[in-house]
């Protein structure tokens, strides 16, 4: 997850990279604006979305929900990074129901508050942004997010442009990274992929961290490391790797030369290329497993 630890390291080699000087502190990260949203591929499709709202055991999660214009299609769920739902998540679902998917991005922190909490990952650098946020990320638990996890596929199998004879996909960012982990593990039945980027807290002791979950799933995993978090847990990547060959799960788990964040459209740590790398491989783990 974001914290004081990565966004100093992001703000170092942000500055190395931007400015070609070293010492940059974490106040020239925030000053920094968000990158551009990668181009699309020739060939996507026409995309219609509306906002929608979804019941679960603990109440009503507003949500956004991107489809091709047309037709029926495989489902993904995308939960968000720290910041939560908002414009940069809505173009990300947006780009990936042109390639042909029904994606559905949720509010993880409808338990308190009702999206936007924030309207940019530079918020949540700020001291107002973690004051908001901080009480959110406290009222999420495991079985929560496993719990939602179900009513999302539930809704998800009810609605019209989702092929239900498809499995259904996941992603997730930052402290959405375990989440895809615990949809897996939710309903085994029907997710059939996962892919987590720069996602957090994924390896843990507990009997509910992802990496002991991956025995109770029936999906293909892609887990995309940020260089900066590899170095500070370097056996992470070797300990989900061995929970995988263990469970009998294909999993694809790389580290990328880029750093936390690299992924989302409005992080200043975005890396177009980097990041174009890691959505390759999502739609390669969608076309092989949905």
């Amino acid at each position: 997850m974001c914290n004081d630890v990565t966004e100093a390291e992001d703000a170092l080699w942000l500055s190395r990279r931007q400015f070609g000087a070293a010492g940059a502190s974490a106040a020239v990260l925030a000053s920094l604006p968000g990158c551009g949203v990668a181009q699309e591929t020739a060939g996507a499709l026409a995309v219609k979305g509306r906002a929608v709202t979804v019941t679960t055991p603990d109440g009503k999660v507003d949500a956004w929900f991107y489809t091709p214009e047309s037709g029926k299609h495989p489902a993904v769920i995308m939960w968000p990074d720290i910041a939560g739902l908002r414009e940069a998540y809505k173009t990300m679902a947006a780009r990936l129901a042109s390639a042909g998917y029904a994606v559905l991005v949720v509010n993880h922190y409808y338990r308190g508050a009702v999206a936007p909490v924030l309207d940019s990952l530079v918020a949540w650098r700020t001291p107002e942004g973690q004051a908001k946020l901080k009480p959110l990320i406290a009222g999420i638990t495991p079985a929560g997010t496993m719990s939602d996890a179900k009513a999302f596929v539930t809704w998800l199998d009810g609605q019209s442009e989702v092929d239900t004879a498809k499995r259904i996909g996941t992603c997730g960012y930052c402290m959405g990274g375990p989440y895809t982990v615990r949809t897996a593990a939710a309903v085994p039945a029907r997710v059939g992929a996962a892919a987590s980027f720069h996602g957090a807290g994924l390896v843990g002791d507990g009997p509910d961290s992802p990496v002991n979950l991956l025995a109770r799933t029936n999906a293909g995993f892609l887990i995309a490391i940020a260089q900066n978090d590899d170095a500070g847990a370097p056996n992470d990547k070797a300990a989900l790797a061995a929970a995988a060959k263990a469970a009998g799960r294909p999993a694809e788990i790389e580290v990328y030369p880029a750093q936390h964040g690299w992924c989302t459209i409005d992080a200043p740590i975005y890396d177009k290329v980097q990041a174009d790398k890691a959505w390759g491989r999502m739609l390669a783990l969608y076309a092989a497993n949905l």
